[in-house]
């Protein structure tokens, strides 16, 4: 690297030229200037050697920018196609350039070279072409000039394009992916074509906006946020070395929904012109959406590369779409955004320009060498302390209302040090000077001035500057005065709009005749009497052509179109004229499928099909020709018919028999006469004797489904001997062979139609034959193999009976076409005849209506969508249908209102009685009358009536019923002419149930005003086998009292009396016989009282007690065996013993009869059994059963091993026994007595000797429960032998059985006796009241 500058440090010597090649690279990537570059060869054009009369094409691919202007030579001549007219043909596409020969000749060998020029360059490219000749006469079978694409290496690729992407809509913000499938045949393993994607004829590049996707048989297009620059014609070339393929679609982007209701659509294409050290020319696109008001003007805002700050350029809005942005920092980058204002409010921003750098343009110059490996850079000393001299070619560039735009050239001296500028303004016809930049000169040789006065004008001047001093100034400008020089575009005028699809229409018009720098037109639409227009580009069009699309098919648009350039928007074109938006109409295809239905010695009658595309409108007709066939050669075609035909079948007269003739057909629409079939066969023109039917004709596919079809078919023109009869129909899949062809039928039909059932998914074809007394005819052509699939969006004939009783069939169609019409039929036949039906259709749907429906009406009621791909539908109204369907035509005649619930009663609080039935339907309308015994009744003291709407709900409450209300309550209701009613008898016993029930619900509720029972008396057994009487009220209060009766007396309170939690409790601890009676709880207070009563005598108290001989019974022990001095005793023991529990012995399963030697009893919670003096007759099975009344409770115990061990032990050691046993076990000495009589308020005092060692327990037991020593019963146990029961003051609660038991580890004995309390006054007096006090020693 060198550099010629000594002054510099070496530092920064070794730093420049990196930082200005830096520098250089950086303005490659961002200046525009850098995207130019020489024309390049990417694919050459190759040689070929071909046979004589064969065709050949040569093409390549040029890149270059700008475009290169392309030019083919031969032998160094340059071609001219014009001049060779169907020699040669030149085409150039997306950079592919081809020139194709046409059946070549020995001339033709030649070298060919093909030339690319641009302002940069040229390049060439060369190939040869060899011609060769066969060595015999030509061969007239060589093969014809081929136009397809051209082999290499022996590969002939054949590219399609399928699956392809249409005419898409997207919005500003969105993403939107772009794809199609292509197909290479033959297929190479990692072959990879080239694929480029063109946004209106420019090829796209991959960056953050355009995502490229090849999957090696899918191209993909990723708009990544789409803006309006993203809208236009976008293409796919797919790329071969046998040539290429390309496809093309529209692409629309519509504005993103404004920030602010109103405001304009955002600015676009923004981009940035003639930049320089510190200013740079911002343009732009006004938007094709004003958001309803003018746009005022736009603000430009920039932001440096690599910060987010924007900052707003111009104070004011600037109406001109270019603007000099100034005060910008030399060498740094920028991006720029606009935004549109209008009254409403502002746009959202444009898409951000690409980056560019303030610098000056020569400075780019400097760097822009080719490549060699080094930059060397050269620079001159600079002259020091010289004045520079006067700029150059000083001219106003731009100049607007806003501002003015001056450039000029550095003065023409070298080498001089740091030139900046001062530029100087003058107002015209004065000679007074201002300087513009008075603080700081400028660098550019360009420069902005703003703030001048519109409409004045100025001249300008400018003068170099450096360290030496000011220069001399330029010659001025001549005087401009301050406006916009660009004027807005005239308006477009001849607006005319032409079918094209069913949702596009194509507009044209004459441009604008006053349009300098125009950048384009924006395309309005409006459905014709709407008055609302929307924009069909959002991107200007420069051509004088477009297609709208996304267009509503069938509506009437016009259309407006204005132009726009940097000045702004036209005015409107005038409106066009209104056109309907379905598809063009063209000539049908040809008809295809000549058969000869019938012949004879003169005529034939021939068949055909009709044409696969009918070109948009109904076929008017067809025309047929026939010729003559002599020897194989034909002769010339004569029309057969003048006049259309509209049958897809005639009759050819003035034949000639034993001739041959071929036929042709074409079709006709509105648009013409199509190209006419390819020629029939060769058919004898011979009459036919056959006795068979000849072949039915003009099969015709219905109602394609999943599992079935109709066919239907015409019956043949020549019936043979004697009449059709019948018909057979074949089926077959549609790839099976002919030998597999199968009949549908077995028996002959006698209709011209047949419903065939199908296997979902396969393919099948049909044929028909037709049967005479002859026999079976001829078959029918094969239909076309029908897929049996519903088509998405299938619906079918929905019967509808209105609210009139009017019976409908209606079918709905939503894809329809401009020219589709709905065709019903009656068994497959058209409807003429409207005597019987009424057609009505309207947009998509259309509706049969029956006039007066009847039974010759019966049949099968079909519709087809023509210009469809065959929609249709049917509908039988069978026999049993006309009757279910008159049945409902009636009740809509009649109509009923349906109810939820019929009439039904019940009662509510306080007894009311509540008639309530519910509707299922009723409107805001309905009425409701209330009748009782055939009269009306009303709202008022006794009837009090409801009737919600929103629910159906209708009721009537009486307050209570009486003997005059028996009878029939009806509701009659009423809802426009619909009508219903529900009656309840209420009679009888029905009645008295429910007045009774009413009664004790009214008298239930003033109960419970006070303090009541919530659950009434009832009883608890604790497993203590106490017995809790116990009840629960409620509304209760501090003073509520609560008091317990038993046989009508009260039962004092400090017995066992709780009331806690709302619930009272009286505890019975040891139920006996005398605690049965009626029991009875009132609760009372000042707001009144209530009762219950629990019956606990007879029934109620035997099951109070087999409940608590049930828990006795589940509380014993398991049997056991234990020996006494007497023999062996079995025993169990219960948690409580009741004198009223029956139990049962059992041995061996039988009751034991009890005798001297086998006895029981209870002793305390002890029940035994004594066996004396056992024998081994005694062992067994032991049980004793406890009954409760329900199935009682068992326990068992073996008496055996056990059993026997303890009798020998008894007899084997009888002595030793009875002496332990009689010197240790407990007993009670002496007999008490069997009754103890004493006088109420007398003392007993009873006493007894124990003996027994160890010392026995001494228990007392009261009614077999143990009783407590306290201040009433004093029990003592003196010395472990006196055992005293002393009661001071007996009362007749004192009565009872009393027991001592004693207790020690060799046995238990125990002493009953029983006392009994009387009065005085109830032994009639005979007794004393002061009698003395009973005492009772009991000693042994």
């Amino acid at each position: 690297m060198l550099l010629n500058k000594s002054s510099k440090s070496p530092e920064t010597s070794s730093s420049l030229p990196i930082l200005i090649y830096e520098h250089g690279e950086h303005f490659k990537r961002i200046n525009e200037d850098s995207l130019m570059h020489a024309p390049e060869f990417v694919i050459k054009p190759r040689s070929h050697t071909v046979w004589e009369k064969q065709c050949v094409r040569l093409h390549c691919t040029v890149s270059g920018w700008p475009d290169p202007r392309v030019v083919w030579y031969k032998n160094n001549v340059a071609i001219d196609p014009i001049g060779n007219a169907g020699k040669y043909k030149l085409e150039s596409r997306y950079s592919v350039h081809s020139l194709e020969i046409n059946r070549c000749d020995f001339d033709d060998t030649a070298q060919y070279h093909v030339s690319a020029m641009n302002s940069k360059g040229e390049q060439s490219a060369y190939a040869s072409v060899v011609v060769k000749r066969f060595k015999g006469e030509i061969d007239e079978s060589l093969p014809s000039p081929r136009h397809g694409p051209v082999s290499e290496y022996g590969i002939n690729f054949q590219t399609h394009i399928v699956d392809k992407f249409g005419v898409s809509f997207g919005r500003e913000g969105e993403t939107m992916s772009l794809g199609c499938t292509v197909i290479i045949y033959p297929t190479l393993h990692l072959y990879k074509p080239e694929v480029q994607w063109y946004r209106d004829d420019v090829l796209l590049s991959p960056s953050k906006w355009n995502h490229m996707h090849w999957s090696g048989d899918r191209a993909t297009l990723t708009l990544t946020h789409l803006n309006k620059e993203d809208e236009g014609l976008y293409t796919l070339r797919v790329t071969t070395k046998s040539g290429y393929e390309t496809y093309s679609a529209y692409v629309f982007v519509k504005d993103a929904d404004a920030e602010v209701e109103r405001a304009p659509g955002a600015p676009l294409d923004v981009r940035c012109l003639d930049a320089n050290k510190d200013y740079i020319i911002v343009t732009w696109k006004q938007p094709a959406v004003d958001g309803g008001d003018s746009i005022l003007g736009y603000f430009v805002d920039r932001c440096e590369v690599g910060t987010t700050h924007w900052i707003q350029c111009n104070d004011t809005p600037v109406k001109f779409a270019r603007f000099p942005v100034t005060g910008l920092v030399e060498g740094r980058s920028y991006l720029f955004r606009v935004r549109a204002i209008n009254k409403s409010g502002m746009s959202r921003p444009s898409r951000v320009s690409e980056p560019v750098a303030a610098m000056d343009p020569s400075d780019r110059a400097r760097t822009s060498a080719p490549w060699t490996g080094q930059i060397i850079v050269t620079e001159e000393e600079p002259a020091e302390g010289v004045v520079p001299g006067r700029p150059l070619e000083l001219q106003v560039t731009e100049a607007t209302k806003n501002y003015v735009v001056l450039s000029w050239n550095p003065p023409g001296e070298k080498g001089l040090e740091g030139v900046m500028y001062y530029v100087e303004k003058c107002v015209s016809g004065t000679d007074s000077w201002q300087r513009v930049n008075t603080e700081i000169p400028v660098k550019s040789p360009r420069f902005a001035l703003f703030d001048l006065a519109e409409g004045k004008s100025y001249s300008f001047r400018v003068r170099c500057c450096n360290s030496a001093g000011v220069g001399e100034p330029s010659d001025p400008t001549e005087a401009i005065t301050v406006g916009d020089k660009l004027d807005i575009p005239s308006a477009p005028s001849k607006v005319v709009p032409t079918r094209n699809t069913d949702t596009s229409v194509v507009v044209s018009w004459v441009a604008s005749s006053e349009a300098k720098e125009l950048v384009g037109y924006y395309i309005e639409g409006s459905i014709e009497g709407s008055n609302v227009w929307e924009p069909c580009n959002n991107k200007p069009v420069k051509a004088t052509r477009f297609i709208c699309h996304g267009l509503m098919t069938g509506e009437k648009y016009m259309f407006r179109v204005r132009a726009v350039n940097a000045a702004g928007l036209s005015q409107f074109s005038p409106e066009s004229e209104a056109v309907e938006v379905k598809a063009a109409i063209a000539s049908p295809a040809p008809p295809y499928g000549i058969t000869v239905l019938e012949c004879v010695c003169d005529s034939m009658v021939l068949a055909w099909k009709q044409p696969s595309f009918i070109g948009g409108a109904d076929i008017t007709g067809y025309f047929v020709d026939y010729r003559e066939v002599t020897d194989g050669v034909p002769g010339k075609w004569h029309e057969a018919n003048i006049k259309a035909i509209s049958d897809r079948a005639y009759r050819v007269s003035d034949l000639k028999e034993n001739r041959k003739y071929q036929f042709q057909v074409r079709a006709a629409n509105m648009a013409g006469v199509g190209i006419p079939s390819l020629p029939s066969n060769t058919f004898l023109c011979e009459e036919w004797t056959i006795a068979v039917p000849g072949p039915p004709h003009d099969l015709q596919v219905r109602e394609v489904r999943n599992d079935s079809l109709v066919l239907l078919w015409k019956p043949p023109v020549y019936q043979g001997r004697d009449p059709v009869n019948g018909f057979y129909i074949d089926i077959k899949e549609a790839d099976a062979p002919e030998e597999v062809w199968r009949g549908v039928n077995n028996k002959a039909t006698e209709k011209t139609f047949i419903k065939v059932n199908l296997k979902e998914g396969e393919r099948f074809v049909f044929r028909v034959r037709a049967q005479n007394k002859a026999g079976v005819g001829e078959c029918s052509d094969v239909t076309e193999p029908v897929p049996a699939l519903t088509k998405p969006g299938t619906k079918e004939i929905v019967v509808d009976v209105n609210d009139d009783g009017i019976i409908s069939l209606n079918y709905e169609f939503c894809d329809l076409t401009p020219d589709s019409k709905f065709v019903w039929s009656k068994n497959y036949e058209e409807i003429t005849d409207s005597s019987r039906l009424t057609i009505e259709t309207k947009g998509n749907k259309s509706k049969a209506i029956f006039n007066t429906l009847e039974e010759e009406d019966i049949g099968i009621y079909s519709c087809l969508v023509t210009h469809t791909d065959g929609a249709s539908s049917s509908y039988n109204l069978s026999e049993e249908e006309l009757k279910r369907l008159l049945e409902v035509s009636h009740d809509h005649k009649f109509p009923i209102i349906p109810l939820k619930s019929e009439l039904a009663v019940e009662l509510l609080e306080k007894g009311k009685v509540r008639f309530w039935l519910q509707a299922d339907k009723i409107s805001a309308n309905g009425k409701v009358d209330y009748i009782f015994n055939e009269k009306a009744v009303s709202q008022g003291e006794k009837y009090k009536m409801n009737f919600d709407k929103n629910t159906g709900v209708i009721e009537m409450i009486m307050e209570s019923l009486t003997p005059a209300d028996e009878g029939t309550f009806t509701f009659q209701l009423q809802d426009g002419k619909a009508t219903n009613q529900s009656s309840l008898v209420l009679i009888g016993d029905v009645f008295k149930a429910l007045q009774k029930e009413s009664e004790f619900q009214k008298k239930e509720w003033v109960r419970k005003q006070g303090p009541h029972f919530i659950e009434y008396l009832g009883y608890e057994v604790t497993p203590e086998c106490c017995v809790i009487l116990k009840c629960k009220v409620g509304n209760v209060k501090k003073e509520t009292s609560a008091h317990w009766y038993k046989d009508g007396r009260e039962i004092k309170s400090d017995e066992h009396l709780g009331f806690t939690e709302g619930v009272l409790k009286l505890e019975i601890a040891q139920i006996s016989k005398k605690d049965a009676g009626v029991y009875e709880v009132v609760l009372k207070d000042d707001r009144g009282k209530d009762t219950s009563t629990l019956n606990l005598t007879d029934q109620g108290f035997k099951d109070l007690m087999n409940e608590v001989f049930s828990f006795i019974a589940n509380s014993s022990t398991a049997l056991k065996i234990t020996s006494t001095d007497q023999g062996i005793r079995l025993y169990t023991f219960v948690s409580y013993y009741n004198d009223l529990l029956q139990v049962t012995w059992h041995y061996k399963d039988s009751a034991i009869a009890f005798s001297d030697r086998i006895k029981s009893g209870v002793v305390g919670e002890q029940l035994w059994l004594q066996i004396t003096e056992p024998t081994e007759k005694d062992m067994g099975k032991y049980a004793i059963e406890f009954n409760d009344g329900k199935g009682g409770l068992r326990r068992t115990v073996e008496l055996s091993g056990q059993g026997e061990t303890i009798i020998i032990s008894i007899f084997e050691s009888s002595l030793l026994a009875t002496l332990i046993v009689c010197l240790g076990r407990a007993r009670v000495a002496g007999g008490l007595p069997d009754v103890v009589t004493i006088q109420e308020g007398k003392a007993l005092n009873l006493t007894c000797n124990i003996s027994g060692d160890p010392v026995p327990e001494v228990t007392w037991l009261k009614n077999d429960r143990e009783i407590t020593s306290d201040d009433h019963c004093i029990l003592k146990f003196a010395s472990g032998k006196f055992a005293s029961f002393i009661i001071t003051g007996v009362n007749t609660s004192d009565s009872g059985k009393y027991s001592i038991l004693v207790k020690n580890k060799y046995g238990t004995e125990s002493g009953d006796f029983t006392v009994s309390v009387f009065i005085p006054d109830e032994a009639g007096g005979k007794k004393n009241k002061s009698g003395p006090n009973l005492v009772v020693n009991m000693y042994k």
